[in-house]
C-alpha cells in the first residue's frame, strides 16, 4: 500500500452509501487519505435523504456528483470497498477489496438512513485504523 492510500467505494447507484461512506474519510482522515467513490449504474444526482442524514454530521455531500465507475479508479485504488454492487468491479491483483453488507437508503425514510450512515461511519473509523491511523505525537 502506498504512503498515502486511496479508497474508492463503489455502491450501484453512487447516491447514497458510497457518498456517505467518501464523505466520512475525507471528514475522519483529512489529507491522510485520498478518497474515490463511484457506481456501477450512476444516478443523477445525490440522495436527498442522504445529503440530509449526512448534514447532521456536519457533513455536506450535496455538491457531490455521482460517477461512472471506471477500470482506471480501480487501478489507482489501494483498497476498492463495494456495497451492493456484485460482480461489476474489476479485480486486479495486489489490491484490498472488502464488500460492505449494507441497506441500499435508495428511497428510504431518514431514520432508516441514519442506520445505515451510523453504521458506514463505523465501519469508516475501522478502516482509517487500519490503513491511516492518526500520527502519534
Amino acid at each position: 500500500m502506498s504512503e498515502k492510500p486511496t479508497v474508492l467505494f463503489v455502491c450501484v447507484h453512487n447516491a447514497g452509501r458510497s457518498q456517505m461512506a467518501a464523505g466520512y474519510l475525507r471528514d475522519l482522515a483529512g489529507d491522510r487519505v485520498e478518497v474515490l467513490s463511484a457506481g456501477s449504474e450512476p444516478k443523477d444526482q445525490i440522495n436527498p435523504v442522504a445529503i440530509e442524514a449526512m448534514a447532521e454530521e456536519g457533513i455536506d455531500i450535496a455538491g457531490n456528483t455521482p460517477k461512472i465507475l471506471t477500470v482506471e479508479a480501480v487501478k489507482e485504488s489501494d483498497v476498492v470497498i463495494t456495497m451492493g454492487c456484485g460482480d461489476a468491479c474489476p479485480i486486479f491483483p495486489g489490491k484490498r477489496y472488502e464488500d460492505w453488507e449494507l441497506e441500499d437508503p435508495a428511497g428510504k425514510d431518514l431514520e432508516t438512513v441514519r442506520r445505515v450512515r451510523d453504521d458506514i461511519r463505523g465501519r469508516v473509523e475501522a478502516l482509517i485504523a487500519e490503513i491511516a491511523p492518526a500520527p502519534v505525537a
